[in-house]
């Protein structure tokens, strides 16, 4: 599985000796780790970020830690809106198991209990940081329609709404009480702004985008 160069595993766990195993583990697989020794070194990490992590990640995240603990810190991500984006893999002792398992139900992408197979481990760690990446291109796919929605004129808008119901020009403008040449301009304008070639094409970004 190829990742991005960048892609940044975060480790959460108070135990040193467990953090610096699975870093030296995940290196194995080049990719890139940092660690955390409590709930708030991360979150202080966390506050330092302008919105959301700018290349693909996961988070292993213990789930019993002094202090805050790691089913707080879930709590919390599952507040932020791009939450998604950081999938999140509870690592468990035994009598933690039915805690991950509800923590899996309601959004985390898995849970390890300890002792864990290391290669069982890292290949969910690829798979969430493939996850990662699809949602962080989704967002981005997403920002991109919406900035060149942002950039079409109340005219080229009603223009395009009734393109996309299917209309033909000559209805078009009788709709508008406008005329089919002017139409035909407004209409070339939206494909081009939207950077789509036909009603359909428009019509599925559009559509793509409100369902990510």
């Amino acid at each position: 599985m190829t990742q991005h160069p960048d892609a940044k595993v975060f480790i959460v766990d108070d135990d040193k000796g467990v953090r610096d195993a699975l870093a030296w583990l995940l290196r194995t697989r080049r990719l890139l780790s940092e660690g955390y020794e409590s709930v708030d070194a991360f979150l202080a990490e966390m506050a330092r970020w302008s919105s959301e992590p700018g290349v693909p990640c996961c988070l292993l995240l213990d789930v019993r830690m002094p202090g805050t603990s790691g089913l707080s810190l879930f709590e919390h991500l599952l507040t932020l809106p791009w939450q998604a984006g950081l999938p999140v893999i509870f690592l468990s002792g035994h009598a933690d198991v039915p805690t991950a398992v509800d923590a899996v139900k309601r959004g985390a992408f898995d849970f390890c209990e300890k002792p864990f197979s290391d290669n069982a481990l890292v290949d969910r760690v690829e798979q969430a940081l493939q996850l990662s990446s699809q949602v962080q291109d989704s967002r981005r796919a997403q920002r991109s329609v919406q900035q060149r929605l942002d950039g079409l004129t109340e005219r080229e808008r009603s223009v395009m709404q009734l393109v996309i119901d299917g209309l033909p020009n000559k209805l078009v403008a009788d709709r508008l009480n406008i005329s089919v040449r002017t139409v035909e301009v407004h209409r070339s304008r939206v494909f081009e702004k939207m950077g789509v070639k036909s009603a359909v094409e428009l019509a599925n970004a559009l559509r793509s985008a409100a369902t990510r």
